[in-house]
């Protein structure tokens, strides 16, 4: 925690789970940078099969560059409303270019490259948007995570589906191949939110 944030201390997981609203209005005033480093690092310690750790954060402040995402996002204001804007998305092949980088350093020589050949077995011979969509699966649990960690340090979000990926991807100088588990406008919130309204567990679960 910073010394300037508004919290005197971290949330709890459970108080940041059951605190956490949409929100679409946010409080005029930039993010603490080292607030958000630290969400993207709470985040980035989101599991992952094989550790594969698919999810790339492209992170949005400049007032031009949200302009245009927002543009994208079929005129939805909260991406301009916010400090900051989290493009979530994940990059299957730069993770297939990298793989060794994924293997614990505890596992030495060998984990590297075990680690390889389990990708180049699993993947290489799938299509580029078959195994992209295996990656999108990892980066929707940092997804998860990373409303999480902005919630527990006193932030709020909103996650958003509603944008045009080809003009995201364009905006933001990304490979074609990238896919998107979403767009999060982060900062403090202006507004309470609805309360949350949500199935019981007995009509979601079912226990054998």
């Amino acid at each position: 925690m910073t010394t300037n944030s508004t919290l005197t201390r971290p949330l709890t997981a459970t108080e940041a789970i059951e605190s956490r609203r949409s929100i679409r209005k946010f409080v005029q005033e930039p993010i603490n940078q080292e607030d958000l480093h630290e969400i993207l690092r709470l985040a980035s310690l989101a599991p992952s099969a094989w550790n594969a750790q698919t999810w790339r954060f492209a992170v949005v402040q400049n007032p031009e560059i949200k302009a245009q995402l927002r543009e994208a996002a079929y005129g939805q204001a909260q991406v301009t409303d916010a400090p900051a804007v989290i493009v979530v998305y994940s990059d299957m092949e730069d993770t297939l270019q990298t793989v060794e980088e994924t293997a614990h350093p505890g596992m030495g020589e060998a984990g590297r490259t075990g680690q390889r050949g389990t990708f180049d077995r699993a993947f290489g011979t799938q299509e580029v948007a078959q195994r992209g969509a295996w990656g999108l699966t990892q980066a929707n649990i940092a997804f998860g995570f990373l409303m999480v960690a902005a919630r527990g340090l006193g932030y709020d979000t909103v996650p958003m589906l509603g944008f045009q990926p080809d003009k995201v991807k364009e905006i933001l100088g990304l490979p074609e191949h990238v896919q998107f588990a979403g767009l999060l406008p982060v900062g403090k919130r202006a507004e309470e939110g609805f309360p949350h309204h949500r199935h019981s567990v007995d009509r979601i679960a079912k226990f054998y």
